[in-house]
């Protein structure tokens, strides 16, 4: 649910001016998000097999 549909919703600067999510964030998301991801799913999994074999 976007905050703006709001009818309770008043811009903090009192312009009334409302925004929407991406034009109040001012930027991209999930740029790099997805390869952190990855590489740390990928390290952890690394970690345990090192941690099974080490531990065997």
């Amino acid at each position: 649910m976007d905050r703006t549909d709001s009818d309770n919703f008043r811009s903090e600067d009192g312009s009334g001016n409302q925004l929407n999510t991406t034009e109040a964030r001012q930027a991209t998301t999930g740029t790099g998000a997805r390869y952190v991801l990855h590489i740390s799913v990928a390290l952890v999994v690394i970690a345990f097999a090192i941690i099974y074999f080490v531990m065997r």
